[in-house]
């Protein structure tokens, strides 16, 4: 793209577009530079319109899992656009690929799972959630049992009640979130929850005794749900201490109480399984879905419903009548059609197998690059999704003042050498989360630019 066109498409955006997670007053004044336009992808790589290339170590937002410019699936989304680009799914409409793509979510998903339901995002689907959860109850004569459970640090989207359900303060300042009735537990991170002396099974019983505690206080007969990923995303990529997920879940069916298992980032291969579920023994009533369902090349979600469920709203019909929600592209004939192109490519080619066997190569050469260094507390991961923590004192765990912004300055330098890694919004961490078609030589690449990025800004340090 020449330079006159680049400027016109760059005032065009300043004067047009509300970016997310933008300060909106530097991008409006200019302070915090022009738009960067992205023009085309490859593989793992994506370039922008001056040409400069950069390797994507974030997949997008995690969700670009079967990398960028796979043809098949274009050819997909083509041939659906010209045999039929759109019908609603309200009222038992349906299409050859929605059906499809829905037995075939309920045959691979964890748990017992029964239908699908289809929205845009994860935020959506969370949405839904929520709503099966309160409607699930309301058909069981509990109308009390509506409270749904959340962790410290969880992320579950950004609309009203997913926004209200991601554990983070930031999602939430000036917006009037959290709405009530969606009580926090604390996050099952180790580095920085362990008391002095306690093993990670130790740390994960505490954990499962205080969601106990916090049950018996909000009670039993209030409390729906509860919802959680199987590996932390957002809150700073941390797969669950040993032992967690067998000690929450006997809480949860003592009290009756339904396990949404998020898997909008975990899903379709991330952890080095097909789902987070089947890596950590979770067995859920209700899976979220979005991101690697469709790797991004369409927007599309799911809610997925395990069988407990949906028995008690098929029994409740008769009574309440039709099942009364739905969006306008609930199962869109494009975005499954999309759907089924990249799970067809994510089975054919193994993609969990590859995110096992790169991500152990990834994980061990983040260990050993990076453990040991005077500024780094915790190098932690698992499969294809990873996190450095920066201290100022791995021995004391001694933070460093915020206002040095140590994960975004490390963040930032990577960038300078074509390299997006992730500055994680809850303390001074660098996420990974590359495309899972990724290779060892590719990881190479991209712990040895992360590498160069941490030494010069301890460089900066003076460390």
């Amino acid at each position: 793209m020449d330079k006159q066109t680049q400027d016109q498409i760059s005032a065009m955006d300043r004067a047009s577009v509300l970016h997310p997670f933008t300060q909106l007053k530097d991008f409006a004044t200019g302070k915090a530079g022009d738009p960067t336009i992205i023009e085309t992808a490859k593989g793992i790589r994506i370039t922008d319109a001056t040409g400069r290339e950069y390797i994507d170590g974030f997949a997008g937002l995690y969700c670009m899992n079967v990398g960028y410019g796979r043809t098949e699936v274009a050819e997909a989304i083509s041939r659906q656009a010209h045999k039929l680009a759109y019908y609603h799914s309200y009222a038992a409409h349906t299409t050859e690929e929605l059906a499809r793509l829905s037995d075939r979510l309920v045959r691979m998903a964890p748990g017992k799972m029964s239908k699908v339901f289809y929205g845009m995002s994860g935020s959506d689907a969370n949405e839904t959630q929520a709503k099966l959860v309160w409607y699930y109850n309301n058909l069981r004569g509990l109308p009390k049992k509506k409270k749904i459970i959340t962790r410290d640090r969880g992320y579950h989207g950004c609309s009203v009640v997913s926004g209200s359900m991601t554990g983070m303060s930031f999602y939430h300042d000036h917006m009037d979130l959290p709405i009530a009735g969606i009580p926090r537990t604390g996050v099952p991170h180790y580095y920085w929850g362990a008391e002095a002396g306690e093993t990670e099974e130790q740390f994960s019983a505490r954990r499962a005794e205080e969601l106990e505690a916090l049950i018996l206080r909000e009670g039993p007969d209030t409390v729906g749900a509860f919802i959680a990923e199987p590996v932390l995303g957002t809150g700073g990529i941390t797969p669950p201490p040993a032992g967690y997920w067998a000690a929450i879940q006997p809480v949860l069916k003592k009290y009756d109480i339904l396990l949404i298992a998020d898997e909008v980032i975990t899903g379709f291969g991330r952890t080095g399984a097909m789902f987070g579920c089947d890596k950590y023994g979770i067995e859920p009533d209700l899976i979220t879905v979005a991101k690697g369902l469709t790797s991004a090349y369409v927007p599309l979600s799911a809610s997925i419903v395990g069988e407990k469920v949906y028995k008690v709203l098929e029994e409740g019909a008769d009574r309440v009548g039709a099942f009364s929600h739905g969006y306008t592209y609930s199962g869109h004939p494009i975005g499954v059609a999309a759907a089924n192109a990249v799970l067809d490519i994510v089975e054919r080619e193994d993609i969990p197998g590859n995110a096992q066997r790169v991500g152990s190569y990834f994980q061990k050469s983040l260990q050993e690059t990076f453990a040991g260094l005077p500024i780094v507390g915790e190098v932690r991961g698992v499969g294809l999704m990873a996190a450095i923590e920066f201290v100022a004192d791995p021995a004391t765990k001694k933070r460093f003042d915020p206002s040095l912004k140590i994960g975004a300055r490390v963040s930032k330098a990577a960038r300078d050498l074509n390299l997006i890694a992730r500055a994680m919004p809850h303390g001074d961490i660098l996420g990974f989360a590359p495309p899972l078609v990724i290779t060892e030589s590719e990881v190479d690449q991209i712990v040895g630019l992360a590498h160069k990025a941490v030494l010069s800004v301890m460089d900066e340090l003076k460390v």
